[in-house]
């Protein structure tokens, strides 16, 4: 075990200086890019050493009684230094005050924070990672002089269980790094069409703008209630909807937004008091755009995403308009069979369940066997063929075996993505079709 720092920060210090040694790295990156841009020289060594991520690193040694708990987070399992990465450290600061304070207070680890190893690509550095291009510098000379993203340096090892200890280096202290935050942070933005700070922890994903539409209209409502807790409305593009607009004007700005510039539009309605708001990306239709985001959304730890969606309805008491809850996946999407085998169940969570199914009763005013009537229970298989009627003759039996009581293309990815990712997941879908 590295010898830890003496004394030891306190959460809140150790973010305090996150947030100090990742502002003076971008600084001087940007520094160095403008010198560059307008005189041609190139950082020295010495400058280049400034361009680097700050580290966060823990050190537990038990002595006496290890302490008992149930949480699946914010908990050391063996003794030694754990370290990663830090980007972005004020955005993460509530979460990592969270994860942070319970391993020094029940455990005692002692926190250490200084400059990582890993340097920070020039790209994350500036707003735009293309803006002095237009000054005569081309992307080679830039890459030749400038840390650049490399695939080499982006990946989900920890999160898959790839990771390999090496006898006297840190543990991972985190699923993602900040190499690997930083890429999905610009792709997010890329995506959605909205900066990735103003995503909130409860996020609904979603396969027709209807869906959308239907939001925007609900968070329009709520913006509008007198002393409501919403107080912003965020919009591809840039936009923003407040508390207080004229209906008029706010509906005009809606309808001006250019959301069908992005490939995955997302709105964010935002809470004015400590609580968090709630975010809804349409992410189209098919698993490779359901693993895309949420390979994204995973880096930002939000507290559950939903599939809320069309489905077709497989059983022959289901009618168009019927809810579909799932509690198991039939996973014939294939895109995550190398990270996730499909023989791995993936099951259905308890907390998820039972706040949907509640849900579905205050809008339908309904319960017990006439709930049951409309929300309707079971597999929700997932294909990666929209066209998969056309191999009935293959499926069927597979169909059958599963009980399986409805079909899309989505569901079965994000309930395999939060499984992997540690993101809790749930499905609530809308009969649209009967196949």
């Amino acid at each position: 075990m590295q010898i830890p720092p003496e004394p030891s920060l306190t959460p809140e210090e150790a973010i305090d200086r996150l947030e100090v040694l990742h502002a003076d790295a971008a600084r001087a990156l940007r520094r160095a890019l403008r010198q560059f841009a307008s005189s041609g020289i190139p950082p020295t060594p010495e400058n280049r050493a400034r361009f680097r991520y700050p580290e966060l690193r823990l050190y537990w040694e038990p002595s006496g009684r290890i302490p008992a708990t149930r949480r699946a987070w914010a908990k050391f399992q063996a003794p030694g230094c754990y370290a990663t990465t830090i980007t972005q450290p004020s955005f993460f600061r509530r979460y990592l005050l969270e994860q942070l304070r319970p391993l020094t207070e029940e455990y005692g680890a002692v926190i250490g924070v200084g400059p990582g190893r890993q340097e920070m690509p020039y790209p994350y550095a500036l707003e735009q990672g293309d803006e002095f291009l237009g000054e005569g510098v081309s992307p080679a000379d830039l890459a030749r002089h400038f840390p650049t993203p490399l695939l080499a340096a982006v990946g989900d090892e920890v999160a898959d269980g790839a990771w390999v200890f090496e006898q006297g280096q840190p543990r991972p202290l985190a699923l993602f790094d900040a190499v690997r935050v930083d890429y999905s942070l610009r792709r997010l933005a890329h995506y959605t069409g909205t900066d990735c700070r103003t995503v909130q922890p409860w996020i609904l994903l979603t396969n027709y703008q209807r869906y959308m539409d239907q939001f925007v209209a609900w968070a329009l409502a709520e913006l509008s209630v007198p002393n409501g807790p919403y107080q912003r409305l965020e919009l591809p593009g840039g936009v923003s909807v407040s508390r207080g607009e004229e209906p008029a004007a706010a509906a005009a700005r809606v309808a001006a937004t250019p959301w069908h510039r992005f490939q995955m539009p997302a709105y964010h309605l935002l809470r004015g008091d400590s609580k968090e708001g709630v975010s809804i990306v349409n992410i189209g239709v098919g698993p490779a755009n359901a693993k895309n985001i949420t390979d994204h959304l995973a880096v930002l730890r939000p507290h559950c995403w939903l599939m809320i969606g069309h489905c077709g309805g497989l059983r022959q008491s289901q009618v168009i308009g019927d809810y579909v809850l799932a509690h198991g996946y039939l996973r014939r999407d294939r895109i995550l069979d190398d990270l996730v085998p499909p023989e791995m169940p993936i099951p259905a969570l308890a907390e998820v369940q039972v706040a949907l199914q509640d849900a579905a009763a205050r809008v339908t005013g309904e319960t017990g066997e006439a709930l049951k009537q409309r929300l309707r229970t079971g597999t929700v298989v997932s294909y990666d063929d929209r066209n998969w009627e056309l191999r009935w003759s293959q499926e069927r039996r597979r169909i059958n075996l599963s009980r399986a009581i409805a079909v899309d293309m989505e569901s079965g990815t994000l309930a395999a993505q939060g499984y992997r990712l540690r993101v809790p997941y749930g499905t609530l879908l809308c009969v649209s079709d009967k196949p």
